[in-house]
């Protein structure tokens, strides 16, 4: 197994190399305007650090969102084209589900909160029984408006790290990790989750785009 994790829903542009047992290679970089730029890069480093090329990648795993719609479109039009042309599965996973994962790992139990900046001073956010149990699904909305129902839990995320008021007991990490990602696949896929565990890869919005279509055109007659 070598799996090619990649994740642009979030300012981070995060790539990793996972064979399976654990993490080869991983960049990560934080830059919201430079997804389409970063990206192929990223995965070019993330393959030479790690001493292999890109036609050993056995299956490809994107974060599916939420996220805005630029950003979060570019890892996912990458890892479905990956994945065609190498003939391999692309995995979709919840990029929340990344950041619990990831929590998971730094300590944090549960229950708890994953928010990420959904900007127009909104969050992405769901709640998680523990890092590896998601409660419902995710969510956009603006943090009062749901002051009530995450009152007294711990979150992470940089969406929490922006309203302290709602989220007083915020914590690490504030990015998504590509390699927390593949780590997380990799386990499902060793459970034989392979059918069950993951998402389609397709986007996870939660609303519109900020670009609309015009509703009316102007008419432009021959003279």
């Amino acid at each position: 197994m070598l799996l090619l994790a990649v994740d642009t829903a979030t300012p981070a542009v995060t790539v990793a190399l996972h064979d399976g047992t654990s993490v080869l290679a991983a960049a990560d970089q934080v830059d919201a305007r430079r997804h389409g730029e970063l990206l192929l890069p990223s995965v070019d480093a993330v393959l030479a650090e790690a001493g292999v090329s890109l036609d050993a990648v056995t299956g490809i795993v994107v974060g599916t969102g939420p996220g805005p719609y630029t950003g979060l479109r570019v890892g996912l039009v990458t890892a479905t084209t990956f994945a065609s042309v190498l003939g391999v599965p692309v995995y979709g996973l919840c990029t929340l589900d990344g950041l619990a994962y990831a929590a998971g790992a730094e300590g944090v139990e549960g229950p708890f909160v994953v928010a990420t900046d959904a900007r127009r001073k909104e969050v992405y956010w769901a709640r998680y029984e523990d890092p590896h149990t998601r409660v419902g699904e995710p969510a956009v909305d603006r943090p009062a408006e749901i002051a009530d129902r995450v009152a007294g839990l711990p979150a992470v995320g940089a969406g929490a790290l922006l309203y302290p008021e709602v989220f007083p007991d915020a914590r690490g990490p504030e990015h998504q990790s590509a390699a927390a990602l593949a780590s997380l696949a990799a386990e499902r896929l060793a459970a034989g989750e392979e059918s069950t565990g993951f998402l389609p890869p397709v986007p996870l919005y939660l609303r519109r785009p900020d670009a609309q279509v015009p509703k009316n055109y102007k008419v432009v007659t021959p003279k």
